[in-house]
């Protein structure tokens, strides 16, 4: 099952303590005050990589921990600074912090620091002078307090394909690029998004099928509507199997103008999957008539898509 958002908590790593030292051999007996600052606690970063799966690590870990930096020593010595905490997480995550900030992560490798680690703690040779030339002042690292994290992963592609369950969606999806989706004939075969890329480069989104009452919570429920929300284009697919192709796609687009007004205005491509299967011409306004046994009409969809100039948003 795919987790597309969670809520965790991370922690930066400590800074190390202060050291109190003085040093002391036969040539000086009295050599004063030598001890050495704490190290720097890690950083959180999150990095962006293209595995919409990356967020199944929080499904059942929810608190995550930077290292800290180790104590100050003798001879001035600095600490070893705590090392940093990188989590993976997928291209089109956004994460929200508790003061209502959100860092958003749109491109492959994207790397961005979460929470900095704390600093480290002076030693007593930081805290000599003229005035004292024997401190025992020592002071502690910082300690950073947790932040908690709403991720949410919402896909980016430059099209999205909607439709009822069954409608041809993920065939069309494998027809048009490198993707593997599983099909079969029923209804909600495809149980999480699929990702597919175009010749052209173009990133194809086969949404999960969605029904009636879909904005309010059922079936599939708005779970994946959000994954469209980042779309420029939709392909509208209606089955030439269907006994009310025009109650099909209203019962879509109703839906999505629920869910979103923006999302309603977007640009939509409609058309009429397994049209090898059609007895009389659809009595419906479309774009295309597709089939997979036909590997024109593929092309012809795949020109049309093509033709729109898109750039994820």
């Amino acid at each position: 099952m795919l987790i597309d958002e969670a809520y965790i908590s991370v922690k930066a790593g400590d800074g190390g303590n202060g050291y109190s030292h003085f040093y002391c051999d036969k040539f000086r007996p009295k050599g004063g005050p030598d001890g050495g600052d704490g190290g720097k606690g890690g950083d959180v970063f999150f990095i962006a990589v293209n595995d919409i799966s990356k967020l199944n690590q929080f499904r059942n870990k929810k608190k995550f921990e930077a290292s800290r930096g180790e104590n100050g020593g003798k001879n001035q010595r600095t600490g070893k600074d705590g090392e940093d905490l990188v989590l993976e997480v997928p291209v089109g995550t956004t994460v929200h912090y508790d003061n209502g900030t959100q860092i958003e992560f749109v491109k492959e490798g994207e790397k961005k620091l979460i929470t900095r680690g704390g600093s480290g703690g002076y030693g007593n040779y930081h805290f000599r002078s003229a005035t004292n030339q024997t401190p025992n002042e020592t002071s502690k690292g910082f300690h950073p307090e947790h932040k908690n994290l709403f991720v949410q992963l919402k896909l980016i592609a430059q099209i999205g394909l909607i439709g009822l369950p069954n409608a041809g969606k993920s065939t069309l999806l494998n027809e048009l690029t490198n993707a593997h989706a599983k099909i079969a004939n029923y209804q909600f075969t495809t149980l999480e998004p699929n990702l597919g890329v175009m010749k052209s480069g173009k990133i194809i989104a086969d949404i999960p099928g969605l029904i009636e009452g879909a904005s309010s919570g059922k079936g599939l429920g708005i779970r994946f509507l959000k994954h469209i929300e980042r779309t420029n284009l939709l392909v509208h697919c209606i089955s030439a199997e269907s006994q009310d192709l025009e109650k099909d796609y209203k019962i879509i687009r109703q839906e999505i103008s629920s869910y979103s007004s923006v999302l309603a205005q977007k640009p939509e491509i409609i058309v009429i999957t397994k049209s090898d299967l059609l007895k009389t011409p659809p009595k419906i306004k479309h774009d295309l008539l597709v089939s997979v046994l036909d590997e024109k009409s593929i092309k012809k969809l795949n020109d049309l898509i093509s033709s729109f100039s898109l750039e994820t948003s």
